[in-house]
């Protein structure tokens, strides 16, 4: 999503400035360890992300910010976290100002995200057997929990551009374990189609998925949606755009 909102910005003569990836998953999104071991030990990592070329280190979970994830999911908070999207799409796609951010439902799950980042050591975080036994003494109230919460994903990406143009990409799921099915259906269609070169790509790499591919791979992937909008600027896609005058919404 990412790679084609920064080629479609550039086809039009437009440079990237400023890349924000926003996630959000209610629960565990079905996927139960997989995601919560996974979340618990990226909260021992620093947050790298990226300013005006510069690289930054953040404390993990901090930075709130409450984004519009559109019909079906609403404004969500989400937090700073340590993706390896982050760095790709700098050294990749060559945007200077880049970062990522998680969140999940309910809201008491990124209480208790904050309450793990700032009160147990880094050490213990990224000890794999000790994160471990911590899922274990959660994991009955969060397979409660999930039974309520559901398994609905959704992924906003937004890209502001040097002529002050802002521009998104929106994906939402009602289940987490569907969609990853379709997804990783749509590479395997691409691997077998030739669209890829032998080896180990990141996904903005034109080896890993030809550049003419991406479109097709992102409808493939898409089967299933509540929503998926590309390239809309943000006011088409919020539940809640402000009109600032002569029907103009930002």
């Amino acid at each position: 999503m990412a790679a084609e909102l920064v080629r479609a910005v550039r086809s039009e003569n437009g440079e990237p400035e400023r890349l924000r990836f926003f996630y959000y998953t209610a629960g565990t999104g079905g996927a139960g360890p997989t995601i919560l071991t996974t979340s618990f030990r990226l909260l021992g990592e620093d947050v790298i992300a990226y300013n005006k070329g510069e690289e930054i280190k953040l404390k993990p979970y901090s930075g709130a910010m409450t984004i519009d994830f559109g019909k079906g999911v609403r404004k969500k908070n989400v937090y700073l976290l340590n993706l390896p999207e982050v760095k790709s799409a700098f050294k990749i796609l060559g945007v200077p100002t880049v970062s990522a951010r998680f969140g999940t439902a309910p809201f008491f799950w990124n209480w208790g995200m904050q309450a793990f980042a700032n009160l147990l050591p880094a050490e213990f975080l990224r000890d794999k057997v000790k994160v471990q036994k911590l899922y274990k003494s959660v994991d009955p109230l969060v397979r409660a929990i999930d039974g309520i919460a559901g398994e609905r994903v959704s992924m906003r990406v937004d890209l502001d551009c040097s002529n002050g143009r802002n521009t998104i990409g929106l994906f939402t799921h009602k289940k987490l374990s569907v969609l990853v099915g379709f997804a990783t259906a749509a590479f395997a269609l691409a691997v077998l189609e030739g669209n890829t070169q032998p080896g180990v790509w990141f996904p903005e790499e034109p080896e890993g998925i030809a550049i003419e591919a991406r479109k097709l791979l992102l409808e493939r992937a898409s089967q299933g949606t509540s929503n998926f909008v590309m390239n809309k600027p943000s006011w088409m896609v919020e539940t809640d755009p402000k009109e600032v005058g002569l029907g103009i919404y930002v």
